[in-house]
């Protein structure tokens, strides 16, 4: 095989794949990236058997063939070459040569014969997502992933098309058991009986479709295959496998009834508690609120460090409550949010809060209070 190729191009199909390519190396050919050259082009695969990469870009092909090489050696070779051709060419017993201006390198590489198989994709059943909507959904959810491994099934993000009054909208959840999130967007594209049922998407596929949402503006293909989400752009497609297992009934977990509503100008809130948050407790980050008319105090203090409080201006007409939050677990809500106004409905002292944009829809977040 031999191909010339531009280091640009070389260089940002390398990036791409590294977040894919297996770190713990339980098997050697995982940590490396599949290279193809045919047709003018080269095709750049990556998988951890879990999450797999592929793209394609155009370059110069002089002989097909395909090899692996190592996906980080590989990466670091090409960013450090100069800005001129890189010639890429393989010889007789895997190994690779790539050469750049008067730099040469030899190095190793692994039959693409023990590369696992990358799945055919069929376009037929895909639907189309926006760009920024998907990218918007991810950020104000994938910050409540629970990172426990032992509750495998609360390790992604929770999606599903939802009908109401005949409209149909996409909603994901992701919950860690002390926070939960839901956001929803109006789904303008027909679904699939998958979405309809509800699907668990890996956390690592979801920060890998969250980095290729934040490229360039257009539209993602989402399709479903053989117990994997297929999600396809431009000249790029991944699959990853679907965690398998049941979410949670998350609806019970949204209360119903908290009827004591907070309304709260958002940057000053998130203002307020990173002041607070600096002297609680370095583990638990526990804040108190003291609500009492047009004011609530916001206060912490930690044995070692001393104390904090202060007072905002806010709009509530209930009776006196008091109530003691994770700061962190609120932060994370208000830092997604870019809405100048939110609202915090509570109930009493030990039933979880809800926060939500006061002006708009699509959007939620329940918080668990922590003991007094």
């Amino acid at each position: 095989m031999e191909f010339k190729i531009d280091k640009d191009t070389f260089l940002k199909a390398l990036q791409k794949v590294q977040g894919i390519v297996e770190k713990k190396n339980t098997m050697p050919i995982l940590s490396n990236v599949l290279i193809e050259a045919f047709q003018e082009r080269i095709f750049i695969t990556a998988t951890d058997l879990e999450v797999g990469m592929k793209s394609s870009y155009p370059t110069r092909v002089i002989k097909e063939g395909k090899i692996t090489v190592s996906a980080k050696k590989i990466y670091e070779i090409i960013k450090e070459l100069s800005d001129e051709e890189i010639v890429f060419s393989t010889r007789e017993n895997d190994w690779v040569d790539i050469r750049c201006g008067k730099a040469y390198f030899n190095i190793v590489g692994l039959s693409p014969e023990e590369f696992p198989y990358f799945p055919k994709v069929n376009d037929d059943s895909f639907i189309r997502l926006n760009n920024a909507i998907l990218r918007d959904m991810i950020e104000k959810t994938s910050y409540a992933i629970c990172h426990d491994e032992t509750k495998y099934n609360l390790n992604g993000i929770f999606m599903k098309a939802v009908e109401e009054n005949g409209n149909k909208r996409l909603r994901m959840v992701a919950t860690d058991g002390h926070r939960l999130c839901v956001a929803e967007k109006e789904l303008s594209d027909k679904t699939t009986k998958e979405l309809d049922k509800g699907v668990i998407l890996p956390k690592k596929g979801i920060f890998e479709l969250k980095k290729m949402s934040e490229e360039e503006e257009g539209e993602i293909l989402l399709g479903f295959m053989d117990n994997s989400a297929v999600i396809k752009k431009d000249n790029t497609v991944i699959v990853m496998r679907l965690v398998d297992g049941e979410f949670p009934d998350y609806t019970k977990v949204i209360p119903v009834n908290n009827d004591r509503i907070v309304k709260i100008n958002r940057e000053q809130f998130l203002r307020s508690l990173k002041r607070m948050a600096i002297l609680s407790s370095e583990k638990f980050k526990g804040i108190k609120f003291d609500l009492n008319g047009g004011t609530m105090e916001i206060s912490s203090s930690n044995p070692e460090l001393g104390e904090a409080r202060e007072e905002l201006e806010v709009e509530y007409a209930g009776e006196p409550l008091t109530s003691r939050f994770n700061a962190r677990y609120l932060i994370d809500v208000l830092s997604v949010l870019d809405d100048t106004d939110i609202e915090l409905r509570l109930k009493d002292e030990m039933s979880p809060a809800i926060m939500k944009p006061a002006a708009v829809e699509g959007f939620l977040s329940v918080v668990m209070p922590m003991r007094l």
